[in-house]
């Protein structure tokens, strides 16, 4: 068997996968995949429906496509890291590519998903595996450093040990989104060291950065405002913000001053 990294597109497919039990791509304007019986042909199929692209990137995204059409197998894994969020979801494939015209937000191509676990959070995995999770392709096979075995350990909600993490080699840099990873390590950073008030205090800090006067609430009950913030010499230029901070994984809330 084997596990297989897959990139939805946008947070509304993302839904949508997790909703109706699917894996699902882009590629909307590509027809049914059927149709293709081989490599060569879907190669054909992608320059007539994309003219003008450059040979080579229609040859990765024939690559991807045929591997979600063809190479993976009924009882592989799926990853799904989920934009947005410090979570990741992982599912196993029941099922062969289909193709809809009944689904929103564009969506053609689906395998149909049992998904195992939706809410893993990210420092659960090794930081080889997350770099291999932060393939630019939107499909992609992860299989460095016993990948499939540690992943359906983890799945099962069992947790990776520091010399499984740390003591991994370093996953192949090909196709690598280093800054999307290089974003999800500050995440993973502050989650772990900044909580409380702590949190405010930080972005306390990175608003004066960016030129903001701000006045923070001492620890203790604030009514919901942890931070007033502003432009100008003395904070009352626009635009001036109320801002609640919320540690633990929720988003920051902000909202402006009349």
């Amino acid at each position: 068997m084997a596990v297989w990294r897959i990139f939805p597109g946008s947070p509304p497919r993302e839904a949508l996968a997790l909703e109706n039990g699917l894996t699902v791509i882009g590629w909307e304007e590509v027809p049914d995949l059927a149709s293709a019986e081989s490599l060569d042909s879907l190669r054909t199929l992608l320059a007539a429906v994309y003219p003008g692209n450059k040979p080579r990137r229609i040859t990765t995204w024939a690559s991807e496509l045929w591997a979600f059409k063809d190479r993976i197998q009924e009882g592989d894994l799926v990853v799904m890291p989920l934009k947005g969020s410090n979570n990741i979801a992982v599912g196993r494939v029941i099922g062969p590519y289909d193709y809809h015209t009944d689904l929103p937000e564009g969506v053609r191509h689906v395998r149909p998903v049992q998904w195992i676990q939706t809410g893993i959070p990210r420092t659960a995995f090794g930081q080889d595996l997350i770099l291999s999770f932060g393939s630019l392709l939107a499909i992609c096979r992860v299989e460095r450093n016993n990948a499939e075995q540690r992943i359906r350990a983890i799945a099962a909600g069992q947790l990776e040990t520091t010399e499984t993490k740390e003591g991994a080699p370093a996953a192949e840099e090909s196709h690598l989104d280093l800054p999307g990873y290089a974003r999800d390590e500050a995440k993973s950073y502050i989650s772990q060291h900044f909580t409380g008030h702590a949190l405010a205090d930080l972005v306390d800090e990175v608003l004066r950065s960016q030129g903001f006067r701000t006045l923070v609430s001492p620890p203790g009950p604030d009514g919901g405002v942890d931070i007033l913030s502003g432009r100008g010499p003395m904070g009352f230029d626009q635009p001036r913000f109320c801002v609640q901070v919320k540690s633990g994984g929720k988003t920051l809330s902000t909202y402006q001053a009349r």
